[in-house]
């Protein structure tokens, strides 16, 4: 059911937990499946230089969360804004179609944690365009 990326991911997740002086948080859940997932950034300038998750969730929520930090460390704060549910569902080597949604709480939850920390410094929060919350893209086309 579960790809060995996936599997890896959620028993060995590398970056959990939270940054006690966090430049930006982030909260989602579904409430559909109860998934709830809170990532926390360090930003300094424009990069991303720390990203940790709390997640209460199944395995593919985990594993989500976990590979988007992994993903977004390093990257820009642009960068990490268009970081895809796909792109992330690509790095786990695949989904379980019902799970999908799991990739969808870790870009949302990237994007909360972004919007946060632009409204702390007083910038306006940063529309979510066309392919806005909790729209899938297809992995391979995000």
């Amino acid at each position: 059911m579960y790809t060995e990326k996936v599997i890896a991911e959620f028993t060995n997740p590398e970056y959990v937990g939270e940054i006690a002086d966090a430049d930006g948080v982030g909260e989602v859940e579904n409430p559909g499946c109860g998934d709830i997932m809170r990532i926390s950034l360090k930003v300094e300038g424009d990069r991303i230089v720390d990203a940790r998750f709390k997640t209460f969730g199944c395995a593919a929520a985990i594993a989500s969360s976990s590979m988007a930090t992994r993903m977004i460390r390093g990257m820009t704060l642009s960068e990490a804004w268009n970081l895809s549910n796909a792109d992330v569902v690509d790095a786990l080597g695949g989904l379980p179609e019902p799970k999908v949604h799991c990739s969808l709480l870790a870009r949302d939850a990237i994007r909360a944690a972004i919007n946060d920390y632009r409204t702390r410094r007083g910038l306006p929060p940063l529309e979510a365009g066309p392919s806005g919350c909790c729209e899938e893209t297809e992995p391979g086309n995000g």
